[in-house]
């Protein structure tokens, strides 16, 4: 008679089947199968993903480069970013343009100006930013490592003749290796160089080099965007300047003082002290509208205008506005300006003055603080015809009389009325050891108004003139 056969389950074979107790032999155990190898789509995806990365970082960071509103602020950003991608914390850009046209400038990352002083008195062929300002055949930056006084190779097997300053201000300041870059831009060559610090021997790998140079080569053409337009703001200053009074007169019983400062773009503020006849005095100050050199060409105009009128007329402040208001109506039709005309006479402390659209004087001394009630007026070329009473002021011995243009009042980047309150103050607190010299008060008078943190709605393109007049 046979044997029955036991069912078949699916997967197991019931005439083989094992104890659960009993363990396999060593022999007969399977090794352990090795992981498989990562497909070649999840490798692909890797670098796709650190591909966007790197852009996206790329990204933020030129555009941070890109708000940044001067020549200064974009070359400190250039430092910052370019740091935070090759791994170090200090460093240092020197801007100096290969056409000599300049200007030179050096800014630091976490080096104060003793220690950048110290790195300037490295002979220039000694380090390797060096060797890119001066642009020597093997200047193309790169890393360089610092050996120890016995040590004849740097990074890499290469020969580094260091020299002997640079390795003292190296263990000075506490720096054992540098990258350097240069800054090069299409339309104008080279601009400068870029140089990172490493408080250990290290230099940055391949992905951080790449992603250095990229940022750099963006960086240059920027930095040169934003040199011609440094450029263009010194010169327009340099000329405005020259349309302006090169020193002010020595009149008896008056000490005069000045300060302007031109916006970016150049506008057409302006201020002036003329000698008159019989001891008199004439001072005006004014804006015309717009910027740019068409500005500045027109309030050189404007102003060489009005000194042939106060010559003439000077004892008549409105005569001399009206006469001004219709040669501007004549020859600048689509400009207007605001002006104001003082004749003072020092021997008897009196002074009549007149204003078109212009901000009213401010009176200052110990025992008063106040601006002068000046007639409301429109600029001069607003309307068909202009014009406006006089005012008469007796300022007191050691009192002082502040001109100045709007310009000081908007780059406050308050509401008129708050800005009129701000420069009252810092005028009434002004120290009494600086009232006596008019000098010390305007810039007393700027350095209040005007602290450097300034907000940033500020409307810097701006001019600042200011022209105060102290009695004896």
């Amino acid at each position: 008679m046979s044997a029955s056969h036991l069912p078949k389950v699916a997967g197991i074979d019931p005439a083989v089947a094992a104890s659960p107790h009993t363990a396999a032999p060593a022999s007969a155990r399977t090794p352990p199968t090795p992981p498989a190898p990562p497909a070649p789509s999840s490798v692909i995806q890797d670098r796709l993903a650190g591909m966007v990365s790197d852009l996206t970082t790329l990204h933020d960071l030129t555009e941070r480069l890109a708000r940044t509103s001067g020549l200064d602020a974009a070359l400190r950003e250039l430092l910052r970013a370019g740091a935070s991608l090759v791994g170090a914390r200090r460093g240092l850009v020197v801007l100096e343009p290969a056409d000599g046209l300049g200007p030179v400038h050096t800014v630091g990352l976490g080096l104060g100006h003793a220690e950048l002083g110290h790195i300037e008195t490295v002979p220039r062929s000694a380090t390797s930013y060096g060797r890119i300002l001066d642009g020597l055949p093997d200047a193309q930056g790169g890393s360089e490592v610092l050996p120890e006084p016995d040590a004849a190779t740097g990074s890499g097997g290469y020969a580094v003749p260091v020299d002997p300053r640079h390795r003292e201000v190296a263990a000075r300041l506490g720096f054992a290796a540098s990258y350097a870059l240069p800054l090069t831009a299409e339309a104008t060559g080279r601009l400068g160089a870029a140089v990172w610090l490493y408080d250990e021997p290290a230099e940055p790998n391949d992905r951080q080099r790449d992603l250095a140079g990229l940022y750099l080569r963006h960086g240059a053409e920027h930095l040169a965007r934003m040199l011609e337009v440094e450029r263009t703001r010194v010169r327009l200053a340099t000329i405005s300047e020259e349309l302006l009074p090169s020193r002010l007169p020595r009149v008896p019983g008056v000490q005069l003082a000045a300060r302007h400062r031109t916006g970016p773009a150049g506008g057409g503020d302006w201020y002036d002290a003329l000698p008159l006849p019989e001891g008199a005095l004439g001072l005006a100050v004014g804006s015309v509208t717009g910027s740019g050199p068409s500005a500045v060409a027109a309030m050189g105009r404007l102003r060489a205008s009005l000194r042939a009128y106060a010559v003439m007329e000077g004892e008549d402040p409105v005569a001399v506005l009206s006469d001004l208001e219709l040669l501007l109506r004549l020859t600048e039709p689509a400009r207007a300006a605001t002006a104001l005309f003082a004749y003072c006479e020092p021997a008897r402390r009196k002074i009549v003055l007149a204003g078109a659209g212009h901000t009213p004087p401010l009176l200052i001394g110990d025992r008063r603080t106040e601006y002068v009630e000046t007639s409301l007026s429109a600029p001069l070329g607003m309307l068909a015809c202009w014009e406006a009473p006089s005012v008469e002021i007796e300022p007191a011995a050691g009192e002082t009389v502040l001109l100045y243009t709007d310009g000081l009042l908007r780059r406050t980047g308050d509401p008129m009325d708050r800005a009129y309150a701000r420069l009252h103050a810092a005028a009434a607190n002004v120290p009494r050891s600086l009232r006596e010299d008019p000098d010390a008060l305007c810039e007393h008078v700027l350095r209040t108004v005007l602290p450097g943190d300034v907000p940033s709605t500020a409307d810097e393109d701006e001019d600042v003139v200011l022209l105060a007049a102290r009695f004896e």
